[in-house]
């Protein structure tokens, strides 16, 4: 019979911290430099299970640093919130902040009015209707959602303006200033489109309009044109597809616009005012002689 001696693992072991035990700095309890953990200890045993345990219990759940820890969240904030900001700065800065806190408002007001619209040339209008005079702040909602796009509009092409007249356009910024124009773009298509959705003589007209104008264009404007209406003329699947294009093409495309635009915005820095200069280091200016 094999020696049932030889079939028992040795015991699980761990390197002794110098200058233990044995007093050549390799041994501790055992001679051999090596620490039984089957064996309780000062450290390992009940009285540091029990202080953990009543560390865990005395502690709440520490669920932002768990999420922090395994998204690095905090570094991209601390980033954000500890950038330098150059000399001069003033109100003007803020124009690209508020544009994209109007469009969070027009999302979530956005949201809201889809939950009783109806995408349909028989019974859109009827939902407007009940929405706005029937639901419990819908006039007030939907009135949010109107008035927030025209005001969206004119932010962002005041914060446009502002980066062309400070010059923030320039090396190395012409990536970001690309991105803008084409935000811009896709805010006007988000307000084309959006404004067929209630389908009154209003908007009907006057998507007709804008439709004939847009296949006017060289090469791809009748294309274009004939894209949009989903058909030879406006009709049902015009508005459907007006109503996909604004709920979910444009907002998907503007949402990684604006990352990949403060991205760049927080790696490449903000530019100064055009009225403020920069001052030379003391180590380059001319020293007065005698």
């Amino acid at each position: 019979m094999p020696d049932i001696e030889k079939l028992i693992p040795p015991p699980l072991r761990r390197p002794a911290k110098p200058g233990e035990g044995n007093g050549n700095g390799n041994g501790n309890g055992n001679g051999n430099g090596v620490v039984d953990l089957r064996q309780p200890t000062e450290k390992n045993g009940s009285a540091a299970t029990e202080e953990l345990k009543g560390k865990l219990k005395d502690s709440p759940a520490d669920v932002v640093g768990w999420v922090d820890e395994r998204t690095g969240a905090s570094n991209i904030v601390t980033a954000l919130a500890l950038r330098k900001v150059p000399k001069g700065t003033n109100w003007f800065y803020t124009l690209g902040s508020a544009t994209m806190f109007a469009f969070i408002c027009q999302a979530l007001t956005g949201v809201f009015l889809a939950m009783y619209y109806t995408p349909s040339p028989v019974e859109a209008y009827a939902s407007i209707t009940y929405l706005t005079n029937e639901v419990f702040l819908g006039e007030f909602v939907r009135g949010m959602h109107k008035w927030g796009a025209t005001v969206m509009i004119i932010l962002i092409f005041m914060h446009m303006a502002r980066t062309f007249f400070f010059g923030a356009y320039k090396y190395p910024r012409e990536l970001n200033w690309v991105i803008g124009v084409v935000l811009i773009i896709l805010t006007l298509v988000m307000g084309l489109t959006g404004y067929l959705l209630p389908f009154d003589q209003r908007s009907f007209w006057a998507t007709e309009v804008a439709n004939n104008i847009t296949a006017s264009g060289p090469f791809v404007g009748p294309y274009l044109a004939d894209f949009l209406r989903a058909g030879p003329e406006i009709g049902a699947t015009t508005i459907q597809r007006f109503y996909a294009i604004h709920m979910l093409l444009v907002p998907g495309l503007i949402i990684g616009l604006i990352g990949a635009h403060l991205f760049l915005v927080v790696k490449l820095g903000t530019t100064a005012p055009p009225w403020v200069h920069a001052s030379k280091p003391k180590s380059l200016r001319r020293k007065d002689v005698g």
